[in-house]
């Protein structure tokens, strides 16, 4: 793929070669790109070759078919010739090797991804960012074959009829969600009618700046929701206090405490807020340090055992004696765990006990690790959506042990981050079980 546009910007357009680290032979470039166009037009060449054989039979001398058979087969051949051969009146020049392309280091110290395309729709070209964000297209694909977007193929094909540059806004969807302003332009290389026209795709990420619109717009709306309620209540005991009971130190004592729980409540609600919202600008950057799971979550148990102690639930931890090493960020793992084993804690307190296993992270193997709590169990009908922001499957339950709603939303953002899944499993009366698969 590499070598085909390496071709095409190494000819001038005095037909001369302008850098040649390595000479190819222009007949064995010739029979090397000849068994793809003769599988490009077989289906042509074979009625070519029908019709050849007819007008033999129909009485037409041989000697007279068969000159007008190698034309006709000639022109075909022309026609699907490859992007990396250019055909000057002295030679076919043909270059192995994306380095000996002046043009290549540029395109891929660009921070933005490119493909270049020829006008058969097949990728000539891709820079080390394209790489990066879509995987390696192998050489002679099909755009169609890799960009599945009919709006984005669209207009592509739009350009290449009218030779005017476009550009649409594109959205991926895997393996996170990214918007990209994608924009194709015609480009010429050596001059007009000198080389096959090649296009330029290139695309610019604006996906924080959506996600920085939809942030605070998602702020607002979240925010006046869940804290509509403890400022009404901070208000009433206010007026309470510099009115009825301006003398009255008892009941001062008590709405003093409560006023305390409502402030600290919209401390914690903030502060998960903030939290998730970085972690939604981050969302399509995984982080690549390695982290070893098992002395993790042994620091995580410890952490909570006083909790633990206070609801007396057990905890226990069963890890493995090798090392269980992931890619990731080491403290935002730590807040994943700690939300999940604090939860099977708060809400499974009925079962006495909660279990944490450690366990794969072998060669071949994915590293998992499983939180289980037997308690009281989540409805069937309540699992799919308890990782969305602010979704409780029982309110008053879910402030009584401060909750803020947030703390799987907060999960669920981690992990996609780091690629990983969470499988959630639960049996009423039996418990629930979550289960991290990275």
């Amino acid at each position: 793929m590499k070598d085909r546009y390496s071709s095409i910007i190494l000819v001038r357009e005095e037909d001369k070669v302008i850098h040649e680290d390595v000479e190819v032979d222009g007949s064995k470039a010739f029979w090397r790109d000849l068994v793809p166009r003769l599988k490009a037009e077989r289906w042509l060449l074979g009625l070519t070759l029908l019709l050849a054989i007819l007008a033999t039979f129909a009485g037409i001398h041989f000697l007279i078919v068969l000159p007008f058979w190698i034309v006709l087969v000639a022109a075909l051949l022309n026609r699907s010739a490859p992007a990396s051969v250019i055909l000057s009146p002295a030679k076919a020049v043909a270059v192995d090797g994306p380095t000996s392309d002046p043009l290549v280091p540029a395109l891929n110290a660009l921070d933005m991804p490119v493909l270049v395309v020829a006008a058969d729709e097949t990728v000539v070209f891709q820079n080390i960012a394209a790489e990066k964000a879509f995987g390696t297209i192998p050489p002679n694909t099909y755009l169609a074959a890799r960009v599945r977007s009919p709006g984005v193929l669209d207009m592509i094909r739009e350009t290449m009829a009218t030779g005017k540059a476009n550009q649409i806004e594109h959205t991926e969807r895997l393996p996170s969600d990214a918007v990209y302003v994608v924009r194709v332009a015609p480009a010429e290389i050596g001059g007009e009618g000198r080389t096959p026209r090649i296009f330029l795709i290139t695309f610019r990420d604006i996906s924080q700046a959506r996600r920085i619109d939809r942030m605070r717009s998602d702020f607002v709306a979240n925010a006046s929701h869940e804290l509509r309620t403890p400022l009404a209540s901070l208000r009433g005991f206010i007026e309470t206090l510099q009115g009825p009971a301006r003398n009255d130190l008892k009941a001062q004592e008590k709405f003093f405490g409560i006023m305390h729980e409502q402030v600290t409540r919209m401390s914690r609600l903030v502060d998960d807020l903030l939290s998730l919202s970085r972690l939604e600008l981050r969302s399509h950057i995984a982080p690549d340090d390695p982290v070893d799971l098992a002395p993790l979550l042994g620091h995580v148990r410890d952490s909570l055992l006083p909790l633990a102690k206070d609801l007396n639930v057990t905890v226990s931890l069963v890890v493995p004696d090798k090392p269980v090493i992931v890619q990731g960020d080491r403290d935002e793992l730590i807040e994943v765990f700690e939300n999940l084993i604090e939860n099977a804690c708060k809400y499974g307190q009925e079962g006495k006990k909660v279990d944490i296993t450690l366990r794969g992270g072998e060669e071949g193997t994915q590293a998992e690790v499983i939180v289980k709590d037997y308690g009281p169990g989540i409805p069937a009908e309540h699992v799919p959506r308890i990782t969305e922001r602010f979704y409780r499957v029982n309110v008053e339950a879910s402030r009584s042990k401060k909750g803020t709603g947030l703390g799987l939303a907060i999960v669920k953002h981690i992990l996609t981050r780091h690629r990983a899944r969470l499988l959630i499993h639960s049996e009423i009366g039996k418990g629930t079980t979550f289960t991290v698969r990275f």
